[in-house]
């Protein structure tokens, strides 16, 4: 093998990776931008043509954001999108992807929590050089309803509560022991 078509393997091996990368990214983003109602955070991992359909709502990806926290806000006072199996096949500047998502989702009333399991299927493209969702079809597999009534017992005081903004200490930049404002449990 001459070290040219090494080199040519090595390129391709390492675009393939990089381009993995970038695609989990975005998928992780969104599910980021969603827990913190990061309304531009969740419409930049869409093209401006891309679609998110959850449901009965099918909505342009870029709208998706102000739609979902909206419904959301109604509902539930706090939620985390946990990511779990991923699988991605690429070919060429398009790649299909399947993220499994369980959802848990704090009600209004304090003390109910719904989990959710679903997968999230993602057409996503690279247009000029980036990854985005084209296409997001969100499938639904099994819910689950708990008491979360402990977390206003005190057993959890001093604790950090996340927020829906970018007040969220995940946003400070350098995150600092003493200088980081939080809320708390």
């Amino acid at each position: 093998m001459s070290v040219e078509h090494e080199l040519e393997e090595l390129r391709q091996e390492l675009r393939h990776v990089k381009d993995r990368i970038a695609i989990l990214d975005c998928v992780m983003n969104q599910s980021r931008g969603h827990d913190r109602h990061d309304v531009e955070l969740m419409a930049s991992v869409y093209h401006h043509d891309g679609v998110d359909e959850h449901g009965p709502a099918v909505v342009r990806g870029p709208e998706y954001g102000e739609q979902s926290n909206d419904a959301h806000a109604s509902v539930f006072v706090d939620h985390l999108h946990n990511i779990t199996t991923h699988t991605c096949e690429i070919d060429g500047d398009e790649a299909h992807c399947e993220s499994y998502v369980i959802g848990a989702m704090r009600a209004r009333d304090g003390k109910s929590v719904y989990l959710f399991g679903g997968r999230y299927l993602d057409r996503i493209e690279r247009r000029d050089g980036v990854w985005k969702i084209a296409l997001r079809r969100c499938t639904l597999e099994w819910t689950m309803h708990g008491d979360t009534s402990l977390l206003a017992s005190g057993a959890f005081a001093g604790f950090i509560k996340g927020t829906w903004d970018r007040s969220d200490p995940s946003y400070a930049r350098p995150l600092r022991l003493d200088e980081t404002p939080v809320e708390r449990w």
